[in-house]
């Protein structure tokens, strides 16, 4: 299933579950009758914090490589995330067959910079994958990403349920759960979103974003799709964040098409707080972190902070 027939059965799963009653998903995970659940350890991506440096950095430019460029290094450099040696997963928005200016998957400029400044770096192998369309080599490959990563010498992965591994995520709501396999091969995760609006979170970046690194039906999340989100971000813990606000699809989300729903900002966050970097970007669609559940939600239950002036905010725009 890709994700926009996903999103048209959300409300077939949700109706079951109305009739079924909530019974959650730690009683309807993955396993069979009697299968003991897996345990599969998975890296410990995050850095560690630094007092000296901010938290949450935006630069703004109309070069959108040197927008990141700017951003990454008002919040330690490359060389802080990514060491000699390492193999780095990189994790955009690639789900729906869309042309860069119609703001529905991450800005390849984005991506290729971020693959360049990982090899740059010293890491051996840069990986690239999404899970969630139906052709993945024909969405790659339309929204630019294919070409900008190849040229930047890294890895584009096509996905297909091969690719994935059943782990414990241990989370409120999901446990065992199918799990891109990639996850427990590299050194580095770093998360490379696209702010948009969506019609059942209002707006969407870097938490929602993990979607695309599980299997399995991810139509049954749908139910409880806050605290789905919040388990996956509490699972994942990425390295570092990198939305793309360079083109923000203001309404018709996540799907889009038309470039009348776009709006440009030709600008670029980078954190090392999940909840912070969701609530800035939350602002390019004229809301507040607060108004968002799964955001609100990822607060209280200690995965970060939404007022992200408290983390030392730096804005280069």
């Amino acid at each position: 299933m890709d994700r926009r027939e996903f999103l048209m059965k959300a409300g077939q799963v949700m109706a079951v579950a109305a009739v079924a009653g909530k019974t959650g998903l730690i009683d309807m995970g993955c396993q069979t009758a009697g299968q003991p659940q897996k345990t599969v350890l998975k890296p410990d991506f995050e850095v560690a914090m630094d007092p000296q440096l901010p938290q949450v950095v935006m630069a703004c430019n109309e070069d959108h490589a040197r927008a990141l460029a700017s951003a990454l290094d008002a919040i330690g450099g490359i060389g802080r995330f990514v060491k000699r040696g390492e193999r780095v997963l990189l994790k955009p928005n690639v789900a729906f067959n869309r042309a860069p200016e119609q703001g529905v998957n991450t800005n390849p400029v984005l991506v290729g910079e971020m693959t360049r400044q990982c090899k740059a770096a010293g890491a051996t192998e840069v990986i690239v994958t999404d899970y969630g369309s139906r052709d993945p080599q024909r969405v790659f490959s339309r929204s630019g990403i294919k070409d900008a990563v190849d040229k930047a010498g890294g890895r584009v992965v096509f996905l297909d349920e091969s690719h994935f591994t059943e782990a414990d995520l241990k989370g409120r709501l999901i446990t065992v759960w199918p799990v891109l396999r990639y996850i427990f091969e590299v050194d580095r995760l770093i998360n490379l979103p696209i702010a948009k609006n969506h019609d059942l979170t209002l707006g969407t970046a870097s938490m929602k974003n993990f979607f695309g690194a599980i299997g399995g039906n991810r139509g049954r999340l749908h139910d409880q799709l806050d605290q789905a989100i919040v388990d996956l971000a509490a699972y994942f813990r990425p390295t570092l964040t990198v939305v793309d606000a360079t083109r923000v699809l203001m309404r018709s989300g996540p799907v889009g098409g038309s470039t009348d729903d776009v709006g440009i900002f030709n600008s670029v966050i980078c954190a090392t707080d999940q909840v912070a970097a969701d609530s800035r970007a939350s602002e390019f669609l004229d809301m507040s972190g607060s108004d968002i559940g799964h955001v609100v939600l990822a607060a209280e239950q200690g995965l970060g902070q939404i007022d992200y002036h408290k983390l030392g905010y730096k804005e280069l725009c």
